[in-house]
């Protein structure tokens, strides 16, 4: 079997803040087709990570590389490969969801940009408040829009921080089936979850983050 690129390589990397150390010494290797699982408790530096992982944040030692290229938000390569869900997004206050991936997919290039957003409009259940603003969506909408501007973008590598929040166990469901679809494909996934169900569902290797360390897990895929 051919081997998997490498899509994600952290290296040592460490974060504090203040005198307080959250990251330290973590190493990450993401490949295609592979999905890791950051899990802990509340606290343990998951979501610092991953705002590290996506140039939110810098880190203070170590490095980000995606594609062999070094981590920058502002790097035409890196946001062209990279779709994230970390925080709750801050719409355009006066653009319908629609015209939000509307927005998103013709600037990333998509061919056929109308379909493409009815697609995933469809698949987030969000057809009928297709012309709302974002502002008017209930907290669940709110997080399958910001599911969907993941989804109606290309991508190779999806970083994702508790997507599971807010969603019903129907919605849970869904996510956990079109992420390991999207890994089955070749997608690279990285996220922090609490849900045992989504984590047993898409990942490959889960890596617990905590006191003491990062330990890895290697789950059957």
């Amino acid at each position: 079997m051919a081997r998997r690129n490498t899509v994600l390589k952290v290296t040592d990397l460490a974060k504090s803040f203040g005198p307080v150390t959250i990251v330290s010494n973590f190493n990450l290797e993401v490949r295609e087709g592979e999905a890791v699982a950051l899990t802990g408790r509340n606290g343990a530096g998951k979501s610092t990570i991953l705002r590290c992982l996506v140039g939110a944040d810098m880190p203070d030692e170590g490095s980000v590389e995606v594609n062999g290229i070094k981590m920058s938000e502002l790097n035409p390569d890196i946001r062209r490969d990279v779709a994230t869900v970390i925080d709750d997004l801050d719409f355009f206050p006066d653009l319908s969801v629609v015209e939000h991936l509307d927005l998103l997919a013709r600037a990333h290039g998509i061919v056929d940009a109308d379909n493409a957003v009815d697609e995933v409009l469809h698949e987030v259940q969000l057809v009928p408040q297709s012309g709302q603003l974002p502002g008017t969506l209930s907290s669940g909408q709110r997080r399958r829009l910001a599911l969907a501007t993941a989804f109606v973008r290309p991508r190779k590598l999806l970083v994702l921080d508790e997507p599971e929040q807010r969603l019903d166990t129907e919605g849970v469901a869904w996510l956990a089936a079109r992420l390991r679809a999207e890994r089955e494909r070749g997608l690279a996934i990285v996220m922090a979850s609490h849900d045992p169900t989504l984590v047993q569902t898409v990942a490959t290797r889960v890596v617990r983050v905590g006191e003491g360390g990062a330990l890895a897990e290697d789950l059957p895929g």
